[in-house]
């Protein structure tokens, strides 16, 4: 029997069961176990000299997740994480360099802002482990965690530490790591076809798979739970609108006036005015007769529960009418928009069109003119009319600074334009009109009161006066 000197009992004889490097027969560490980061130390005794490893310090890099999805409620929330993951820290003594949270789903690769920054803090060396909860906190997709285990190859990540598990650069811990990142990935995605299942077991029973469409509210009674009702408010207006369009010839942008002006209608969830694509887009849903398609495109139909508002009859009339090829959309052009600006906060002036429902019937369309407050929400300028706009230029049409160069020649056109009219049709030489008999300021003072959007917009292009707009008041500078 050999005698084991106490000096190389305390350096290779370690407690059984922990450390790599141990022997699993001798329960022996093998002086050559570590041999990257070392440094060589001076016994008395029989030993002098031996290499003995020294672990390198890990600096740390506390990462706290919670993804913003309802699927994930039962995790701890970021603060409790934190809390939990620093009483380890003290515990233990690690060194934590930086605390990260973030509230975003993993189950897409790459697309986390925060751990994205992680990755490149360990690449750069500012850390060189990670502290979590649990290991579906890193990842829940095939990539985040390819993009660990890369960094592990590389020695640039020497630990991951969780609540009872410690990850390192071994073939076993890193297959560990894999699996239970995997495991998280698998029940998102379980999660995925089990939802879609229970969706389309909804739709098979006739009930709306998604958020009730405006003229209807979501049941919220349990033992109808999933139905939809109809909404005794806005049901009658939706009807009158499909209505309007179908009998009536109503156009979308009428439908919008219509609806906004005179019945002042706003949706349910958000109590704002429909916007004209979502007019556009109810108009043509099946749903309002008492089928749906779901999931959009997929050629799915089914047999609603709910109570129709319109016949299918209706319905297809409605959306003959609005066939998209048949669906023009214009820029619209107004004779005075960005040609003046504002008094009070020097933004532009822009147009905007009103529709009036009138006692005798029929609507009556009016323009006015107002700040679009680009540079001042909140500014006052106030709105104008354009027919009340138009007689106060002609009032100070004297004061007007304009290019009559360019008037007289817009004049000189039209007036041939007239004379080859004349000659051709009625059959009179009309003698030419002298230079001096024009006078710009009346012709000027026809072309607002006569002339169209688009002769407008010339004259007013070639004034050299700026026309300013404040407190409904025009004024020239």
């Amino acid at each position: 029997m050999v005698e084991v000197n106490s000096h190389f009992r305390d350096v290779f004889l370690p407690t059984r069961g922990i450390g790599t490097g141990l022997d699993s027969q001798q329960g022996l560490r093998h002086p050559l176990g570590y041999m990257e980061t070392t440094t060589t130390r001076a016994f008395p005794g029989d030993i002098r000299g031996q290499v003995v490893q020294d672990a390198p310090k890990v600096k740390y890099c506390l990462y706290a997740r919670k993804s913003t999805e309802q699927d994930e409620k039962q995790a701890l929330s970021i603060d409790s994480q934190i809390k939990e993951m620093l009483q380890i820290a003290e515990h233990d003594g690690l060194e934590i360099v930086d605390i990260r949270r973030e509230s975003h789903s993993a189950k897409d690769s790459g697309q986390r802002p925060v751990f994205n920054e992680l990755l490149t803090d360990l690449r750069s060396g500012r850390y060189t482990g990670i502290l979590t909860w649990a290991p579906d906190r890193l990842s829940r997709n095939a990539g985040d965690l390819g993009s660990l285990v890369d960094l592990m190859d590389q020695k640039l990540l020497l630990e991951i530490r969780t609540y009872g598990q410690h990850f390192h650069n071994s073939p076993n811990e890193k297959f560990l790591l894999m699996i239970l990142c995997s495991q998280a990935k698998l029940e998102n995605d379980n999660k995925s076809v089990n939802v879609k299942r229970g969706l389309r077991m909804r739709c098979e029973m006739g009930l709306w798979p998604a958020p009730a469409p405006t003229g209807y509210l979501n049941e919220k009674r349990l033992d109808r739970k999933g139905q939809v009702i109809v909404d005794p408010e806005r049901a009658p207006v939706m009807k009158q609108m499909f209505e309007k369009v179908a009998n009536e010839q109503w156009s979308g942008r009428k439908v919008y006036h219509w609806l906004r002006f005179d019945m002042n209608f706003r949706s349910a969830t958000s109590n704002k005015p429909l916007t004209l694509s979502n007019i556009y887009r109810l108009l043509q849903t099946p749903f309002f007769y008492g089928v749906f398609e779901y999931p959009a495109g997929s050629g799915n139909w089914y047999t609603g529960k709910h109570q129709p508002l319109i016949t299918r009859e209706l319905f297809e009339k409605t959306k003959a009418q609005l066939k998209r090829s048949d669906i023009k959309h214009e820029d619209k052009q107004f004779a005075f928009s960005r040609l003046m600006t504002c008094g009070l906060c020097g933004s532009g002036i822009v147009a905007d069109e009103k529709w009036k429902k009138l006692a005798k019937g029929g609507m009556a369309h009016y323009i006015y003119y107002g700040c679009n407050r680009s540079r001042n929400l909140k500014c006052k300028c106030g709105y104008l009319r354009e027919e009340a706009l138009i007689a106060q230029l002609i009032e100070r049409i004297g004061e007007l600074r304009m290019d009559e160069s360019i008037i007289k020649k817009k004049f000189d056109d039209e007036y041939a334009r007239m004379r080859k009219f004349q000659r051709a049709f009625l059959g009179v030489n009309a003698a030419k009109t002298e230079d001096n008999e024009f006078e710009p300021r009346q012709y000027a003072t026809h072309i607002l009161k006569e002339g169209t959007v688009e002769e407008k917009r010339e004259l007013l292009a070639a004034l050299q006066s700026k026309i300013v707009l404040r407190n409904k008041k025009i004024s020239l500078e």
